[in-house]
């Protein structure tokens, strides 16, 4: 299997990947908290150093340093002095819900729509393509990486995810897919799989993701991508529906 994310954890590449407008903390600021948010960095762990994030971040160390700072503000990391310290993520679920439920507050409904016509138009090229270049053993690798995931929890359910669509794109052989697909997971990945909070969604977005695998073993590119559109509408009306309950929520509380 052409494993592009062997030995690794897909989500936490997509964290430390080069920003594509460097300069600006306000992307390394907005990258490392969907990442605590979403729970890919947890709770207690420490971070890359200053000049190690910005080596990975393609920033310099000054645009580091300011992003961290405002972390720190909003009470998403410590840092600590000494020996054995570094900055560290302190990861508070109903801080991190607040955060999450701001930013899908901030944004239009037209801007998630085209997010994810965005991503749909790119993991649905990636799924039509693997099908029809994937190997045996390439699938096989795939059923195995699934029968490994965890989907009892929605952390856990989003890594599944996060790897599984790396994985189809590195399958689909073009180093342009997959490197589209590292960064929309890194913009949109946050929120389009918020949804993976309800168990329900857990469990079909574990068969339809079987579904796509018996699709890339029987080499048909058609369902591959109907599939993969199919999960990822389903995502995007999910959190039009969130946005929907959130706003009503403050309108409530204003009256």
């Amino acid at each position: 299997m052409t494993q592009l994310t062997a030995g690794v954890d897909p989500a936490r590449s997509v964290v430390f990947a080069p920003l594509s407008d460097v300069g600006r903390s306000e992307l390394v600021l907005q990258r490392l908290q969907n990442a605590i948010t979403g729970g890919v960095l947890h709770d207690g762990e420490r971070l890359p150093s200053e000049s190690e994030l910005g080596r990975r971040l393609g920033v310099a160390v000054v645009t580091v340093r300011e992003a961290l700072e405002s972390l720190r503000d909003a009470g998403l990391i410590d840092t600590r002095r000494g020996r054995d310290g570094g900055s560290f993520v302190t990861f508070d679920p109903e801080t991190a819900r607040r955060f999450v439920d701001a930013r899908i507050h901030g944004l239009s409904r037209l801007d998630l729509r085209d997010a994810a016509v965005q991503y749909s138009a790119i993991a649905g090229m990636a799924a039509e393509i693997a099908a029809d270049r994937a190997s045996e053993d390439d699938v096989a690798g795939l059923r195995e990486l699934e029968e490994q995931a965890d989907a009892a929890t929605s952390a856990g359910a989003r890594r599944a995810v996060a790897r599984f669509q790396l994985e189809v794109a590195a399958l689909s052989q073009s180093p342009r897919l997959v490197r589209e697909e590292l960064k929309l997971q890194a913009e949109i990945g946050s929120l389009l799989w918020l949804c993976l909070r309800d168990e329900h969604v857990r469990d079909r977005s574990t068969a339809a993701r079987a579904a796509v695998i018996d699709a890339l073993a029987a080499a048909d590119p058609e369902r591959a991508r109907s599939v993969t559109l199919q999960r990822i509408t389903g995502a995007v009306e999910w959190l039009l529906d969130e946005k929907t309950r959130l706003e009503l929520e403050s309108d409530a509380s204003a009256s």
